[in-house]
């Protein structure tokens, strides 16, 4: 397995589709694409499946998959190689560095899909709905811009909607249950391997798509009071 891991570090490195922690692409986004469309992020992409779905479904549009594990990215890396998908590419880097690559305003939406939904209240800063990512995003996204949440877990998305109301977000459109709605968009038809395993046993997908408040406050503190209250509660 480690042998394994070196050679798609090793292959993603001679990939044209891939960027691993470039230093000059801030602002540089649609050069690269070789186009004007919208750029798009899937944050902790993993193998890169929303992100090869999205961009087959949306040819019009510039999709990027962030991930700090190579060994994933190469999975969905090289099915954009081997169909010729020109509007899909990877990011490799740590998402806590993720304004370090893009100008202000440059990324139109952000998708976050089954992310880790560091379940201890200790933890919470680490999740990626968290106010201290928003900030960050904040710093990319166009205004009016949109956040997708797709998750199996109902604590981060319960987490989500605390973070939505105390923040004063503008939720777009909100899910509790998205298999069991009587339409569901191709966009949320795409599955990832986290999904298809259903790490939290749920038997539910929940989506949130929100956009942010012109000005993310600085309650932090009153965010983790509630996540203590509810954590003894339980």
């Amino acid at each position: 397995m480690a042998q394994k891991k070196l050679e798609r570090f090793a292959a993603i490195k001679t990939f044209p589709n891939v960027q691993e922690y470039p230093a000059d692409m801030k602002g540089k986004w649609n050069d690269y694409y070789k186009n004007n469309n919208p750029v798009i992020l899937e944050l902790a992409c993993g193998r890169g499946e929303y992100t090869v779905g999205l961009a087959r479904l949306f040819p019009g549009q510039n999709f990027l998959g962030v991930d700090v594990k190579g060994n994933r990215m190469f999975i969905g890396a090289k099915k954009c190689l081997a169909e010729n998908i020109t509007n899909a590419a990877f990011l490799r880097t740590q998402i806590e560095k993720i304004a370090d690559y893009f100008a202000a305003g440059e990324v139109d939406e952000i998708w976050i899909t089954f992310p880790d939904p560091q379940l201890r209240t200790s933890k919470a800063k680490k999740r990626l709905t968290h106010p201290r990512f928003l900030r960050l995003y904040k710093q990319i996204l166009k205004p009016g811009g949109f956040i997708h949440l797709k998750t199996d877990s109902p604590d981060l998305y319960r987490f989500t909607k605390t973070v939505v109301e105390l923040f004063g977000l503008t939720i777009v459109e909100d899910l509790d249950n998205v298999y069991a709605e009587p339409f569901v968009k191709e966009a949320l038809k795409i599955k990832t391997h986290y999904e298809s395993l259903d790490i939290a046993q749920s038997n539910k997908i929940h989506y949130l798509k929100f956009t942010l408040p012109p000005e993310i406050k600085n309650i932090d503190d009153q965010l983790h009071e509630i996540l203590i209250q509810d954590e003894r509660m339980d």
